[in-house]
């Protein structure tokens, strides 16, 4: 998928792959646990096992009663983990080289995707090493920028040498944006391949847009909502969205603003701010309905490969404020579907979203163009796009590849 001029999007239709893949991908995190990369992968391994591929899952165990799904195409291996600090509802998989090793000699993928740069995946990586299977990895998350949000900015550099050196043990590392791999390139990341992410469309959608809903949080017709949606903690930039919705707020005082999500920020963020509607966590047609029951999205996060609630807001038909990089520099033209802010410009941040406080039409109308944009970007391509960049490492791996990436 190539992105022209901001947002409109050139595809290609992807027959059904001739040869059929046995693909090891391995996670610390997929649904039902709720985040952007478990949503992605999920996504992912659906599309390739309708498209007639088979996808052994490696992920560590969610909770004492979780057990490996049964599926066809699908085999899950669950492996031991512990909580994330700050992150309790996700697991870090355990080191497994061995258990990894024994599981594919016995039965060999032809290729392993590592998903997260945990314990779990890089004894993957020297699993496949040993093996001399092809690996390819996936670059979901700026850990390195998070570090300057906890107080630990000092950790930037070793953080950010660590995930260079995970990363360009493999063949290929899969980023969603061209901006994120020229940003990568320039740290000294190699083989790095843009592949896009997707939407669901039929989820998302303007229609979802709930009178009830609206109602329980204060409004009536011709009053606005702010949303945002993601998780409460400090790499989301939320001083910002509060910032902007205080002078959005002057300019019209009906205005309310929803904030969906859960995180170590909750209970300050509700202290602090009683005026503010907290919605909680929320998932499938419930969120859905939350985006579309908005008028204008505010995104302010700097530390985003991607950041699928932008599109997921853009699909839901709302006027999205948000810095030019990320999901919403490759799919937003400013003033047309969108409203783009320089990056890290705060005072810009909010005077943009104070333009729109009392400016209806133009909500209205960023919304639609923007849920144009997003129809456009079906997970069948992604998928499709995904299959390919495997299929090539898997044609193309050189007899002495294990070598090229051998893993101390």
């Amino acid at each position: 998928m190539r992105v022209m001029d901001g947002a409109d999007i050139v595809l290609q239709h992807y027959p059904a792959a001739a040869r059929k893949m046995r693909v090891a991908m391995v996670t610390e995190t997929y649904p039902p646990e709720i985040n952007g990369v478990a949503m992605t992968m999920g996504r992912i391994v659906t599309g390739l096992q309708a498209r007639g591929h088979t996808v052994q899952l490696i992920r560590p165990r969610q909770h004492a009663g979780d057990r490996p799904a049964e599926q066809p195409l699908f085999e899950e291996v669950l492996q031991r983990g512990v909580p994330i600090p700050r992150y309790d509802a996700l697991k870090l998989g355990l080191p497994a080289k061995q258990a990894l090793i024994r599981l594919w000699a016995k039965h060999r993928p032809d290729i392993v995707h590592v998903v997260t740069e945990g314990p779990l995946g890089w004894s993957a990586l020297a699993a496949a090493s040993k093996l001399k299977l092809p690996v390819s990895t996936d670059f979901h998350t700026n850990f390195h920028s998070y570090s300057t949000h906890y107080g630990v900015g000092w950790l930037k550099t070793p953080i950010t040498a660590y995930l260079r050196k995970f990363h360009n043990k493999a063949l290929s590392t899969l980023v969603p944006t061209e901006s994120l791999r020229e940003e990568l390139q320039a740290l000294g990341f190699r083989n790095l391949e843009v592949v896009a992410r997707g939407v669901d469309t039929a989820q998302f959608h303007p229609q979802r847009r709930s009178t009830a809903l609206r109602q329980t949080w204060g409004v009536v017709d011709g009053d606005q909502v702010a949303l945002s949606v993601g998780r409460l903690a400090p790499e989301k930039n939320l001083p910002l969205v509060l910032r902007a919705y205080g002078l959005m707020r002057e300019l019209q005082p009906r205005l309310r603003l929803v904030l969906v999500g859960d995180g170590p920020e909750r209970a300050r963020l509700m202290r602090e701010n009683p005026g503010v509607i907290f919605a909680g966590m929320r998932i499938g047609e419930d969120l859905a309905a939350h985006y579309a029951s908005a008028d204008v999205f505010l995104f302010p996060s700097m530390t985003e490969t991607y950041g699928n609630v932008t599109v997921e807001a853009m699909a839901s038909g709302l006027a999205v404020v948000a810095y030019d990089y990320a999901a919403a520099q490759q799919h937003m033209r400013h003033g047309a579907s969108g409203v783009l802010v320089p990056f890290a410009a705060a005072d810009d941040y909010v005077q943009a979203a104070a333009a729109l406080a009392n400016d209806a039409p133009r909500v209205k109308a960023l919304g639609a163009r923007a849920r144009t944009v997003t129809e456009k970007l079906d997970w069948s391509y992604i998928v499709a796009e995904f299959e390919q960049a495997l299929l090539r490492l898997t044609d193309e791996v050189p007899a002495h590849a294990g070598e090229a990436h051998a893993v101390a």
